[in-house]
């Protein structure tokens, strides 16, 4: 009877060993395919599918500000359509500071960008940071030098 339980028990070794590599194969695979480059084309398909929520848009706005690149206003625009059907106008707004703050490197880039995005801000309604006062604190004192 011990001998049957050690041969089951060697048999479970085996199957779990095997079942192991297996799932070190396939994590690793996963591992792998994620470090592939993601473009402005997969987060496009991303934003314009029929089952972009609020988690999704997010995800991928937090994804673009994590790369190394300031997003194509074609990326931004698909966005913005996004996040006005969702009723979301705190994120939209937020995103485009976070264009702006990270475009502040090269001056020529947020005037291109606000050129291209502003038909569709005024179509959607949706403000700029700068045309709400985002741009200067609410509270702020004068200059005391410059009394």
């Amino acid at each position: 009877m011990f001998r049957a339980v050690q041969k089951i028990g060697s048999a479970f070794q085996t199957v779990s060993r095997q079942s192991l590599r297996c799932s070190a194969i396939a994590s690793t695979t996963v591992r792998y395919s994620h470090g592939q480059v993601n473009t402005s084309d997969t987060y496009l398909k991303k934003i314009q599918s029929e089952r972009c929520d609020g988690w999704t848009i997010r995800s991928v706005i937090n994804d673009l500000q994590g790369e190394d690149f300031v997003a194509e206003p074609e990326l931004v625009i698909e966005a913005m359509k996004v996040c006005r059907n969702l009723n979301d106008y705190a994120l939209a707004v937020r995103f485009l500071e976070a264009i702006k703050e990270k475009s502040s490197a090269n001056k020529d880039i947020w005037p291109y960008m606000l050129q291209e995005i502003r038909p569709t801000l005024t179509e959607l309604g949706i403000l700029t940071p700068e045309e709400m006062g985002y741009d200067k604190p609410e509270l702020a004192k004068r200059d005391v030098f410059s009394m």
